[in-house]
């Protein structure tokens, strides 16, 4: 039989933990966290993750699961947030996935390339000539190999850019080729989507600009200064990628000011948002709704509880 879960989508700083907090009062939820930079631990601030009294109202899975050391990948979420699914249904539950990493929405979704294994000379070799070149002399290389994957990163997605030539170099064959076979494995689930926007984009991009203020004045640095700290921590890591966490290490190794790099950060966060909306209006089968409405959960939990029967 099939079962149903929930997708709570939305761009950054557009409400998803509140919200998915009103619903676990309305609905036996377990949450399900959809984030890239939550499965870390020690970065906190500068992914305003839910602080411990949310967490006891309501308790996310998939948060704090990794060192900031290690790597996690789109493959290892599919296999974390389907286990948690099924553990959602074996109590009863309502699996509620709530979170703004896209890409890891259409993994579960859609299905994952087997991809080859990384390789770490590969890899470096291609950091090497992005130090040279410039992350967009390396997505004009990726475009003339595989168009498909360049037209969906930014010139500057280096972690994104990176894996797509690594998986060409290993292989021979694009990264597109790899996911055009992948085929979703049948899971019996049916996922109710639920997309958060918020218009007009001036009021996004102003509440992103409070939310990152708001970070630097509650502990960011000193939250960077003690992951630097961290022996085996460097600045190329796939966590200290994230949005926020790269422009501030480089502020404090010395690149540019302080000022700079929170200038840096807000812009990056901005066209982070502008790719998950993007992603959002190509998505199918979305129920849209105004994130910043008074009765947004209200409106949400009617769409449930005619759809979840």
């Amino acid at each position: 039989m099939t079962r149903k879960a929930v997708l709570l989508m939305g761009p950054t700083a557009s409400g998803k933990t509140d919200i998915a907090v009103s619903l676990c009062k309305r609905f036996p939820c377990d949450v399900i966290s959809v984030d890239s930079a939550l499965v870390y631990r020690g970065m906190d601030i500068g992914t305003a993750k839910p602080d411990a009294a949310t967490l006891r109202r309501a308790p996310h899975q998939l948060i704090d699961i990794r060192d900031p050391e290690d790597s996690y990948s789109a493959g290892d979420f599919v296999r974390d947030a389907r286990a948690a699914v099924q553990r959602s249904f074996a109590n009863h539950r309502i699996p509620l996935l709530a979170g703004g990493t896209m890409m890891y929405f259409r993994a579960l979704c859609e299905g994952i390339a087997d991809l080859p294994a990384g390789n770490d000379a590969i890899r470096a070799d291609i950091d090497r000539a992005a130090a040279e070149r410039g992350w967009p002399f390396m997505h004009a290389e990726l475009e003339r190999v595989d168009p498909v994957i360049a037209a969906r990163l930014n010139p500057n997605d280096s972690q994104r850019i990176q894996r797509a030539l690594e998986v060409f170099r290993v292989s021979g064959k694009p990264l597109s080729h790899w996911q055009k076979e992948a085929a979703a494995d049948s899971d019996e689930v049916e996922y109710i989507k639920i997309a958060l926007q918020v218009e007009p984009r001036a009021l996004l991009h102003e509440r992103i600009e409070q939310r990152l203020d708001q970070m630097i004045s509650g502990g960011f640095e000193e939250e960077m200064q003690a992951l630097r700290g961290r022996p085996g921590l460097k600045r190329d890591a796939s966590s200290m990628r994230s949005v926020g966490y790269r422009q501030f290490w480089a502020y404090l190794d010395g690149d540019y000011p302080q000022s700079e790099a929170r200038d840096r950060a807000l812009f990056a966060t901005r066209q982070l948002a502008k790719r998950q909306l993007t992603w959002l209006r190509s998505e199918k089968a979305l129920f849209s709704v105004d994130a910043l409405e008074v009765d947004v959960a209200d409106t949400i939990s009617a769409h449930l509880a005619a759809n979840l029967a």
